[in-house]
């Protein structure tokens, strides 16, 4: 995909429209052993070829749901097909956000971090008071 160019418009609301689209198509063909989120879709400037990206929880289920993902391409873009009123329809790749997985990642450092910080406050206010009334 062309990242010289900036995305029109129209290409901005295909992404959001095979992203609804996709959304859909997997929640209603998935097993429901594990939950598949489409977290972005990405079109090309010309419109032929596109990349959704997934989040799978739990994680152990990953390798699986990206298969089956994988496997019910040809079904997904006949079900985009369906609701998307463009002349072309894009091919589609499905592939795991690692963005996303790295965005959670971080949350949950700073989460941790936070956590220890408070818990070394609150004994440094105990120590201080410790000392002020020896």
């Amino acid at each position: 995909m062309n990242a010289d160019k900036p995305k029109t418009e129209r290409i901005l609301k295909v992404e959001q429209q095979v992203l609804g689209l996709a959304q859909d198509f997997f929640q209603r063909e998935s097993s429901g052993l594990s939950l598949i989120t489409v977290t972005r879709c990405e079109i090309s400037n010309d419109m032929r070829n596109g990349t959704i990206f997934i989040t799978v929880l739990p994680e152990s289920k990953e390798e699986a749901a990206i298969h089956f993902a994988k496997r019910m391409r040809s079904e997904l873009r006949k079900y985009v097909m369906k609701g998307l009123p463009v002349r072309v329809i894009p091919f589609l790749e499905v592939e795991i956000d690692y963005g996303e997985k790295n965005r959670l990642h971080v949350d949950e450092l700073l989460r941790r971090d936070k956590a220890v910080h408070q818990a070394y406050e609150g004994l440094a206010e105990q120590k201080q008071k410790e000392l002020e009334d020896n």
